[in-house]
């Protein structure tokens, strides 16, 4: 099985890379991405287990960067971007994930001190403790408020205090995503929109506003993933026949910050194949067996 779309403790997942392969070898994935938010971070790791496996197994370098762009009604819509194979090293694109992170971090404390305002017994130290080192997100506000008893879950945080309709919600400075599509290109990467109408998050982009993406050089669109219903896959699918775009379907697997199993979605050899075909950033990692 090949899972294109996962997160480890670099970003707001709660396996470490290391243990992100291992849970994907048990889960019957012989092929993985790691795709944590705006950093490189769990790269190193991940490959360094990856080698020591003593079964096939095939990892996929890549980032999911936040994005943004006008919607449909002109009003900024936020677009998460899948860069897989890309050149860490390109100047440009590095330059763009470390201020990314560092909006991710601001915006974090940002929310953590409107919450202590308001009474809710969380803390900016408690919530980097729980980020391990990686880089922080909400899931880690929302772990942070499940051990100090406010909510059950950190999905039930999501729904409530860390909504975008909260009182406490910031917003993030994300990367245009036209630049971000023509960054991860120019990095010999493979720009791939994730879960593009995945409509219980929000607003999305409508048919329109995939072509431009396309026209800009989007090489991929997300299918397969649990946010997207049955009619919205075949559209999503034949739209991506109608562009001549490669097709992912993908688990988004944060650990226990969210219910979603590895493997829940998984992409289709032939398609996998397209996208190492179209990159020429850096190569695959391989256990060597």
């Amino acid at each position: 099985m090949i899972d294109l779309h996962t997160h480890s403790t670099a970003s707001d997942g709660t396996d470490t890379p290391a243990e992100l392969v291992a849970n994907a070898v048990a889960a019957g994935v012989r092929t993985l991405a790691v795709t944590d938010h705006d950093t490189t971070g769990g790269w190193d790791e991940a490959a360094a287990a990856v080698q020591r496996l003593p079964v096939p197994f095939t990892l996929v370098r890549g980032t999911e960067f936040s994005c943004v762009h006008p919607g449909p009604d002109g009003r900024p819509l936020s677009l998460h971007l899948l860069g897989y194979l890309y050149d860490p090293e390109s100047p440009e694109l590095k330059a763009e994930r470390a201020r990314l992170r560092e909006s991710r971090l601001g915006r974090g404390e940002a929310i953590v001190e409107s919450l202590a305002r308001a009474g809710y017994p969380v803390n900016w130290q408690q919530v980097v403790g729980i980020a391990r080192g990686g880089s922080v997100g909400r899931p880690h506000i929302g772990q942070a408020l499940v051990e100090a008893g406010v909510v059950t879950s950190v999905n039930e945080a999501f729904a409530e205090l860390l909504s975008n309709s909260s009182p406490h919600y910031v917003p993030k400075r994300d990367m245009p995503v036209l630049l971000a599509i023509a960054l991860i290109r120019q990095a010999g990467g493979v720009p791939v929109i994730a879960h593009p109408w995945a409509r219980r998050r929000g607003r999305v982009l409508d048919e329109a506003g995939l072509a431009e993406l396309v026209t800009a050089g989007l090489l991929g669109i997300e299918v397969d993933h649990v946010d997207h219903d049955p009619a919205d896959r075949i559209r999503l699918r034949e739209l991506a026949a109608e562009f001549g775009t490669l097709t992912t379907g993908s688990s988004d697997y944060h650990g226990t910050h969210k219910t979603v199993r590895l493997a829940a979605e998984a992409t289709h050899p032939d398609e996998f194949e397209r996208m190492v075909d179209s990159s020429s950033g850096v190569g695959l990692v391989t256990s060597g067996v």
